[in-house]
């Protein structure tokens, strides 16, 4: 420990043997962010600039939150996202209580076009939840959900994860889609659309959003709905963090019962192709009440592979077993692990399936549909290799996601019927420059058969094709950008360029 942070730890300590709790825990925060001099950073830009140390204090001074330096307690968690092979170190780290903070650290940033991340739950692909030498927001201590019964509303705080609001809904027999992994960030999935097991049932995340209230770029806090600046409200679903940060979600649930009928059913690699074919088949006609996900998957360090399909059944219990039927005449399974279980917990059941010790990197694209030829292709060149893990990946859509029209928001991939992916895992000590490459070329083949992209998972798109995959809805898109972020200081997502 730092000379300069254990005097400040033993004053705190002695301190607050005289004080009651919350003054010895605001003592010790005081003594956590003492600035010892002034902070190189960047720009958005790129730009080299220099933070005073005054300033630093003044911000560090007006919150009730925490401002973490390189070397304090919580920095180095702070930083780090769930990608291990992304390592990256703002100047500054946020960490508010409040969106009087985030107000306060927007205006910081905006004020010097500091380049600024903003991290939920951290399960940015690319990163984009982190940075080197800029400003990071971490929503980490801003969590809270709270259900209305009475009007069937979700509230739930900026930094919140799925697992609360999934949680506090279902207590009282409501839900709402919010993913397939329980430590998702809402404000991440949210914004750039939101699948889950009951979006075919009632929509995407952002589909049941009524209301946001969201920090500007100009330090503004404003709420957006359908009657209050309707054109924000509009462009926050679906157009990521392009906008500001959000600090409060207001979800429309949904009465449904907390048993499901769900989990895999694993097969042989050897039945890959009657298990893709009887996706390919069933996937598309599929009930609402039934979400259905494919996956081929070899392990890394070994050629053994399987096929999966995952199930989550949430309609009438006496007809799951005829509208789960299909499943088992695909090939001969190996594992059967659907039955009837709650919901919160088949939300839980992924939560330890991202690689957390190795690298990894994704391509994906939506489908329309899934003809004979990318079955073919897929049977045809799926690999599996000792050196790297590879996986191939069907997410279902379709169902109530595909009946909102494509300009009701931001969100303008209301026809597919999937979101296909292709992974590759490698360890993390090796280069990624091979394994990268691999993914890519061998993604070069499936890509002729998508429609655009998934924009939560943007990685090294180009400018123009991140426009371009807002399809119809760019041109919108970017009038929302330029009356509320001119300058962009929200960047770091698949970002709508503004151009006054």
């Amino acid at each position: 420990m730092k000379r300069r942070q254990f005097l400040n730890t033993s004053i705190t300590a002695a301190a607050a043997i005289s004080l009651p709790t919350s003054q010895a825990l605001a003592a010790a925060i005081a003594a956590m962010t003492v600035v010892a001099g002034d902070v190189n950073a960047v720009t958005g830009n790129g730009t080299q600039i220099l933070l005073e140390k005054a300033a630093i204090q003044e911000l560090s001074n007006s919150l009730r939150g925490r401002l973490l330096l390189s070397g304090y307690e919580g920095y180095d968690t702070a930083r780090r996202v769930l990608n291990p092979t992304i390592d990256r170190h703002p100047a500054l780290i946020i960490q508010p209580a409040g969106a009087a903070d985030i107000m306060s650290a927007v205006r910081f940033a905006g004020e010097r076009n500091m380049l600024l991340a903003v991290k939920c739950g951290g399960h940015s692909f690319s990163g984009k939840s982190t940075c080197e030498g800029g400003m990071q927001i971490d929503l980490s201590s801003f969590r809270n959900a709270r259900v209305d019964v009475d009007t069937q509303t979700a509230y739930i705080a900026g930094g919140s994860l799925l697992a609360g609001l999934d949680q506090e809904a279902m207590a009282q027999g409501l839900v709402t889609t919010a993913g397939t992994v329980s430590h998702t960030g809402v404000g991440g999935l949210t914004l750039g659309g939101g699948f889950g097991r009951l979006a075919r049932r009632f929509g995407l995340a952002l589909d049941n959003v009524t209301g946001v209230d969201i920090v500007t770029a100009d330090g503004r806090l404003l709420h957006a709905d359908a009657n209050e600046h309707p054109d924000l409200y509009w462009g926050v679903r679906g157009g990521g963090g392009n906008f500001g940060v959000v600090t409060s979600f207001e979800f429309k649930l949904h009465p449904m019962q907390r048993t499901v009928i769900g989990g895999d059913v694993v097969f042989p690699l050897k039945d890959l192709p009657g298990v893709l074919k009887l996706y390919a088949d069933y996937a598309p006609v599929a009930p609402d009440d039934l979400y259905l996900d494919f996956v081929v998957a070899s392990e890394l360090g070994t050629e053994d592979g399987v096929c999966v399909l995952h199930a989550c059944y949430s309609g009438p219990a006496e007809e799951a077993d005829k509208i789960l039927a299909p499943i088992y005449k695909a090939g001969t399974p190996i594992v059967d692990g659907i039955k009837a279980i709650d919901y919160v917990t088949i939300q839980q059941a992924w939560d330890n399936t991202d690689p957390r010790t190795t690298a990894s990197y994704l391509k994906s694209g939506f489908v329309d549909e899934i003809p004979d030829q990318l079955v073919s292709t897929i049977i045809q060149n799926y690999k599996t290799f000792n050196e790297r893990g590879t996986t191939m990946f069907f997410q279902h859509s379709g169902g109530a996601i595909g009946r909102v029209p494509t300009d009701a928001t931001a969100f303008a991939h209301r026809k597919s019927v999937a979101n296909m992916f292709a992974v590759v895992e490698w360890p993390l000590a090796e280069s990624r420059d091979s394994h990268v490459n691999y993914i890519k070329q061998y993604w070069e083949q499936f890509e002729p058969f998508t429609d655009g992209w998934y924009t939560n998972e943007v990685a090294d798109h180009s400018s123009k094709t991140v426009n371009s995959n807002y399809q119809g809805n760019y041109e919108r898109l970017l009038k929302v950008k330029n009356q509320y972020d001119p300058t962009n200081l929200f960047r770091l997502n698949a970002n709508v360029k503004p151009t006054v």
